[in-house]
């Protein structure tokens, strides 16, 4: 199966987008989904300058939704062709962390994730030439159009919503909810400072306002406080008396 993808060869160099080579059929806990839409986030960018962390060349993204078009035959895929999905990181399913319903502590989090994820021999993903691409970032290296991924990574979602615009569920808006409510536990009675009203920290801003928690967004740019404002925040310009000019 060949389709196009954003492929990263080299540190400091640019995406090229190109086709790539998909060589093999779903795993029995595996779907194949068509890639609707994907975030770019701070982390992908990262990359480029990761001094040799991550394996290269890659097909890297991890913000992706789309829909189901082919799925594994055996009992550990429980989500059907045409199911609408949000995709999020890697787990083993089999760690103390996994098992307790805590995956995003697996103890192969980072293996998994950021360093070459699970080992595929012969490779599975390659570019044109054969050469093999790293196709694990996060467990499905969303920048292509297609992504072959751990059933487990999937979440349904209604096929009502816009699935092209649901990809940063998949990550930084599991961030700033989890950090309120996982980490912090806010509630009723609680103030929360916000800094920095991006996706991460808007999403933080609508959890802490669902908690009942007083919530305060601090940010450089107006359009952000504006956002941070109709979701329930006091919004405070970065500079403020007692707050941080730089964010």
């Amino acid at each position: 199966m060949r389709f196009q993808a954003a492929v990263l060869h080299s540190y400091e160099d640019p995406f090229t987008v190109e086709e790539v080579a998909l060589r093999t059929e779903p795993a029995a806990d595996e779907i194949l989904v068509e890639i609707a839409g994907t975030g770019m986030c701070r982390t992908d960018l990262a990359v480029r300058r990761s001094a040799g962390r991550s394996p290269l060349p890659a097909v890297l993204g991890h913000e992706g939704a789309g829909v189901v078009v082919r799925t594994g035959s055996g009992p550990d895929t429980t989500i059907d062709v045409g199911d609408h999905v949000v995709l999020s990181f890697d787990s083993c399913g089999h760690c103390r962390n996994c098992r307790g319903a805590a995956p995003a502590y697996c103890d192969s989090f980072a293996s998994l994730n950021l360093f070459g994820g699970r080992e595929e021999v012969p490779p599975r993903l390659t570019d044109a030439t054969g050469k093999a691409l790293a196709p694990r970032w996060f467990g499905q290296s969303s920048f292509a159009e297609y992504a072959l991924v751990p059933a487990r990574n999937a979440v349904r979602v209604d096929p009502a919503l816009p699935i092209e615009l649901l990809g940063p569920l998949g990550c930084g808006f599991l961030t700033g909810p989890g950090a309120v409510l996982n980490t912090f536990g806010a509630g009723p009675g609680d103030t929360l400072t916000v800094l920095g009203a991006g996706p991460v920290g808007l999403a933080a801003v609508m959890a802490a306002t669902a908690a009942g928690a007083l919530t305060v967004a601090v940010d450089r740019h107006p359009q952000r406080l504006a956002l941070a404002e109709r979701f329930g925040a006091i919004a405070l310009p970065a500079g403020t008396a007692g707050l941080p000019e730089r964010i």
